[in-house]
């Protein structure tokens, strides 16, 4: 299996942050509705009830809030890693790839050493035909 990158390891959780507030903010939701069913039919509520009521409405909605802004953070993270870290680091890798190229071919002796390593190859290769 392919090892996880530090920027793939938090878009899922973060993925999975917004699963989980998005469902705590469903079991929020179905409780506040039950909660403002039984105030209104129990008493027509006392002023507690319905100040407990109006705080998990509110609550709730925060939480949806929350959840969506988990979500968004999330699909930033994959656009920053598709559209700039993984490009950028390409980059850098065929860079480096030039570079030693380059640092091999000026110097005399490495390019000696390369050019002989070269030759072994091909004896070996041709040896094995």
């Amino acid at each position: 299996m392919a090892t996880e990158t530090q920027t793939q390891r938090q878009e899922a959780g973060t993925k999975a942050a917004a699963t989980r507030q998005r469902t705590a903010a469903k079991r929020s939701a179905s409780r506040t509705k039950a909660s403002a069913t039984r105030t209104r039919t129990a008493a027509r509520g006392t002023a507690r009830a319905a100040r407990t009521t109006a705080a998990d409405a509110s609550r709730t909605a925060n939480r949806r809030v929350d959840a969506a802004t988990s979500g968004l953070e999330a699909l930033v993270r994959r656009a920053e890693r598709t559209m700039v870290l993984i490009p950028v680091g390409a980059a850098l890798e065929a860079r480096d790839a030039a570079v030693n190229a380059v640092r091999t071919y000026t110097r005399p002796h490495t390019a000696w050493q390369e050019l002989n390593r070269f030759e072994r190859r091909g004896e070996r290769a041709l040896k094995r035909r």
